[in-house]
């Protein structure tokens, strides 16, 4: 479970995201999503549907592990375009509201050169702490 965002003093605070989340609890590693569905089908072409399938399938993990959203305290992203996720950042931040919500964990973000599946746009991998 969260149990403190860690922020150093005088630092301007991150838009969007932690720089630190400081945590105990039963730890779950949720291996990187991509976007689509349970039955491995892409439903989605675009990227901030492939975001939102991506974060609804971590979501789906966590929820089978007993925990919520705000138990999630890093979310690492990797992603094929770097314009795709800029160009679309009012509708990446509504299609992240609608799955997790107004928690925003500590982050990163990558680009990578291409990911295993050819379709997939973004993979995202997690860490939960779920109460013990």
């Amino acid at each position: 479970m969260i149990h403190k965002i860690v922020q150093p003093e005088g630092w301007t605070a991150p838009k969007g995201y932690a720089n630190g989340v400081l945590a105990s609890g039963k730890t779950l590693f949720v291996g990187g999503q991509i976007g689509w569905n349970e039955k491995q089908v892409f439903e989605a072409s675009d990227f901030v549907g492939q975001m939102e399938q991506a974060l609804r399938n971590i979501m789906a993990v966590v929820e089978a592990a007993g925990g919520r959203a705000e138990h999630i305290c890093r979310l690492t992203w990797y992603v094929t375009e770097k314009q795709d996720y800029l160009s679309h950042q009012r509708e990446v931040g509504e299609a992240y509201r609608r799955v997790l919500g107004k928690h925003f964990p500590a982050m990163t973000m990558v680009v990578v050169r291409a990911l295993v599946e050819d379709e997939a746009l973004v993979e995202i991998e997690a860490t939960a702490v779920l109460p013990d």
